[in-house]
């Protein structure tokens, strides 16, 4: 398997991807407003040996309180059904968040699953004192709204509401 970054030649098959991977089209749409607006920081891809696109992890700025402390946000994940439980997901979010400490990116966010999003290091937001339109959105446990440090000051002093880019609005 080769994680890289999303190429011209990959945008449709992501779209499929999302589209087979969630149960409604929102997501896919979500990445091509994102893309069409220039408003993503990494789009990484993890290919099978055959070269066939089988994960997708994209991640997004966001800002705190409307300042901008180069955090991301990570949103959408998906990997073909034939494929999920092998760690590609952990392989494709570990080697994103490589990559954007090594482009200066001092923290991730997220807004999911809060046992299966632990294990790579999140940590309820709102310990931070960070919030998010989400919180209290009665489809979201308590604690999906997640932040991790990926440089180890990148937390402190700073707290408020977490917001992504007008294109996760709707």
């Amino acid at each position: 398997m080769q994680i890289r970054t999303e190429a011209p030649a990959d945008i449709l098959t992501i779209d499929a991807l999302l589209k087979a991977a969630f149960p409604t089209s929102a997501e896919a749409k979500l990445v091509r407003a994102l893309r069409e607006n220039s408003r993503f920081t990494l789009s990484l891809v993890a290919c099978s040996d055959e070269g066939e696109v089988i994960g997708h992890a994209l991640f997004t700025p966001v800002t705190v309180d409307g300042e901008d402390y180069g955090w991301q946000g990570l949103a959408p994940v998906a990997i073909k059904e034939s494929y999920r439980g092998q760690g590609i997901a952990e392989k494709l979010i570990r080697s994103g968040f490589d990559s954007l400490l090594e482009f200066g990116y001092s923290a991730c966010v997220v807004l999911g699953e809060p046992n299966y999003y632990s294990r790579f290091g999140f940590k309820d937001a709102e310990l931070f004192g960070l919030t998010s339109i989400y919180n209290q959105m009665p489809e979201f446990t308590s604690g999906a709204f997640q932040v991790i440090a990926l440089d180890d000051n990148a937390l402190e002093g700073k707290s408020g509401l977490v917001e992504y880019s007008p294109e996760f609005q709707g």
